[in-house]
């Protein structure tokens, strides 16, 4: 069998999952900072998935990706949407559909 080098941050399950399948793998727990980067690595590869397919399920990922960077910078889901629901009200939602032509002459 041949030994395949992934260093890709991973779902909980995952691990389990492969070992149920009769395979082995290592995992390694990640520091503080660690975890972070690879959660903006694990974001960025989430986000390109769903641009690509456009599939919800893909966007489920992304946002769970979301909620463990959310967590990982300190806050709780409660924190982060008092954030989010204050920007909207400042600046609005996309509810509209607008979209920005020009600015000036």
């Amino acid at each position: 069998m041949a030994i395949i080098t992934y260093n890709k941050l991973v779902r909980d399950r995952i691990p389990d999952i492969i070992k149920q399948n009769g395979e082995q793998c290592v995992v390694r727990v990640l520091d503080d900072d660690e975890y972070l980067a690879m959660l903006n690595v694990k974001l960025g590869e989430e986000l390109k998935e769903y641009l690509e397919s456009g599939d919800v399920e893909e966007l489920a990922d992304l946002a769970e990706v979301m909620w463990a960077v959310v967590e990982a910078q300190g806050l709780s889901k409660e924190q982060f949407d008092e954030i989010r629901l204050t920007k909207r009200e400042k600046r609005g939602g996309f509810k509209d559909r607008l979209l920005l032509v020009q600015i000036g002459e």
